[in-house]
């Protein structure tokens, strides 16, 4: 059986699949569908400094192939994620990551001194969450204020900090570029493409916020051409995330050159989508001869 293991940001994970942040909260429900400690990782719900009661509903609305969300990190702050679930998630035996955001830079910065001498092992910085009224977009579509951001954050923490890049954005390789300038030890990528839907009955936006992300199987192709940009564009790992559902999504992936995966909207129509996804990545892996899953990372045969 071929070697699943992967090293992000000098974080050895057991497998490439990470649940994504914002579709598996701290993971304590799917717990009780399987033990998620057969997973690489977890990367939590966003976190904010503060508790967040998010947007008005509705807030979320179906798409083809997809879903609208407009949540807006609805949390419980940072200091009830440290006491309340963080020690529960290190039980379990899975590498936690820790998506942050926030309105401000300092803001950014506080949490991430506050986890800086926790049991986290990776902060998910979350510079380009689309359904957040002020902060989020402004931060992540502008290589300077990536590059900014990412310095700043990196001198408040002790911990390896992956940088969650938008794709409403003109070039995803300078944005990924930027984040590595400044010192991001992972990229990760693509967050949500901004979209709307019209009741037009009402002749109002289905959500409250106007606004979401767009996210699911409608976002795969986009997100697999920006991870392949983003991993010749940079040296540190990417990981790569949009609309994966099956194995073969997390494969063609990882041979754009993603080191490994984040499974987002495929749990909410299937909750075993990553334990699915795992063993059918070590069954190609074993079909094709393949001993250790990094070998497939980047192998894209380019026309």
């Amino acid at each position: 059986m071929a070697d699943m293991r992967v090293c992000i940001a000098d974080v050895y994970m057991k497998n490439p699949v990470i649940t994504a942040s914002g579709t598996f909260g701290f993971g304590r429900e799917y717990n009780e569908i399987y033990p998620i400690g057969c997973l690489g990782g977890i990367s939590c719900k966003g976190t904010t400094l503060n508790e967040k009661s998010g947007n008005e509903p509705p807030r979320i609305i179906e798409t083809h192939s997809g879903m609208l969300n407009s949540v807006g990190l609805q949390n419980p702050g940072v200091d009830h994620f440290l006491k309340e679930d963080l020690p529960w998630l290190k039980s379990q035996d899975v590498a936690v990551i820790l998506n942050v955001a926030g309105s401000t830079v300092e803001e950014y910065c506080k949490i991430a001194q506050k986890v800086s001498d926790s049991d986290i092992d990776i902060i998910e910085l979350n510079i380009s969450c689309p359904n957040v009224k002020e902060g989020g977009v402004a931060f992540g579509t502008s290589a300077n204020s990536v590059e900014s951001i990412t310095q700043q954050v990196k001198m408040h923490t002790k911990k390896p900090v992956m940088v969650k890049l938008s794709p409403n954005v003109t070039d995803i390789a300078e944005m990924a570029r930027a984040a590595q300038s400044g010192g991001a030890d992972a990229i990760s990528l693509i967050n949500t493409i901004t979209g709307m839907r019209i009741d037009i009955n009402t002749k109002r936006p289905f959500l409250k916020n106007n606004i979401g992300g767009l996210s699911g199987r409608a976002v795969f192709p986009v997100a697999l051409r920006m991870v392949w940009q983003a991993a010749n564009a940079v040296s540190v790992p990417v990981v790569g995330m949009g609309g994966i559902a099956t194995a073969q999504d997390a494969i063609e992936m990882m041979l754009a050159g993603a080191s490994a995966v984040q499974v987002g909207t495929a749990n909410f129509t299937d909750a075993y989508a990553p334990v699915k996804i795992i063993q059918g990545i070590e069954k190609y892996l074993d079909d094709n001869g393949v001993c250790d899953v990094n070998d497939i990372v980047g192998q894209v045969k380019i026309w």
